[in-house]
């Protein structure tokens, strides 16, 4: 099975990399840009074949390592083969 893992800051947390990416932008002529949230995108491979076994182990690998949840949300996509 395959998991993606999407994981952005929430709402009201500062994103300078976001803005140094929308400055970028507008440096580079595409105007119209407003706002610019960056993220990361994480894929697994997992050895788990039930899908909710696999979204359970996912969720708390997010909990406990791939987000901090104070700052960040996350969002998991398992895909099964």
């Amino acid at each position: 099975m395959k998991a993606k893992v999407h994981v952005t800051l929430k709402n009201g947390v500062l994103d300078p990399q976001g803005k140094a990416v929308q400055h970028a932008l507008g440096a580079l002529g595409f105007d119209g840009v407003d706002d610019v949230r960056q993220g990361k995108f994480i894929e697994l491979e997992l050895t788990e074949t039930d899908t909710a076994a696999a979204h359970a182990h996912v969720t708390d690998m997010c909990e406990k390592l791939l987000a901090n949840t104070v700052i960040e949300n996350y969002s998991i996509e398992i895909a099964e083969p």
